[in-house]
Formats: structure tokens, C-alpha cells, sequence
């Protein structure tokens, strides 16, 4: 019976090791998942960090767009307010010639019959 005992004991302390072999090997595994986990978490936080630079920049130009934008808007409300007073001018010596032409006019057939 010791002996049936013994091997008992053999074959129990063999089927721990091989469990703790298993167990090992199950470590070692989830070891490397991790690693890799971690590898892939690694390389998306640069690539997140990246996009976040990128953003930074085109928020930027973004600002130097708009405040462009705003300078071109105010040169063209100055662009057209002078248009309008050129215009507004053009009518004026336009209403000055044809009152001149008129008086011309009226002038010549007098200075020629006189």
C-alpha cells in the first residue's frame, strides 16, 4: 500500500508539474499578448499625437485664413465705397459737361449771328 501511495504521490506531483507547466506557458502567453497591447496602444497614442499636431496647425491656418479674409473684405468695402465716389463724381462732371455743351451751344449761334 505505501507503495500504491508512493506512486499516487508520483503521479499527482507529475499531473502539478504539467499543470504548472500549462500555467507557465499560459503566462508567458498572455505575456507577449500584452506586450504586443501594449506595442499597438504605443503606436496609436503617436498616431493620435500626430493627429493632434496636425489639428494644432490647421487651426492656425485656420486663424491666418480668416483674418486674411478679413482684411480682404475690408479692402473691398474700401474698394467699393471709392467706385461709389468715383461714380458719384463721373455724374457730376457728366451733368457739368452737358450743361457746358448746352451753354456752348446757346453761346456760338448768338456770337455768330452778332
Amino acid at each position: 500500500q505505501a507503495e500504491q501511495t508512493c506512486r499516487q504521490l508520483v503521479r499527482t506531483q507529475e499531473e502539478h508539474e504539467h499543470l504548472l507547466q500549462a500555467a507557465v506557458e499560459q503566462a508567458e502567453g498572455l505575456e507577449h499578448n500584452l506586450r504586443s497591447a501594449e506595442a499597438v496602444l504605443a503606436e496609436r497614442a503617436a498616431q493620435l499625437k500626430d493627429a493632434q499636431a496636425q489639428l494644432s496647425r490647421n487651426k492656425l491656418l485656420i486663424e491666418d485664413l480668416r483674418e486674411e479674409n478679413r482684411r480682404f473684405a475690408m479692402a473691398l468695402q474700401a474698394a467699393e465705397l471709392k467706385q461709389k465716389s468715383t461714380e458719384e463724381k463721373n455724374h457730376l462732371l457728366e451733368e457739368q459737361a452737358f450743361a457746358l455743351k448746352q451753354l456752348i451751344g446757346k453761346i456760338t449761334p448768338a456770337s455768330l449771328s452778332g
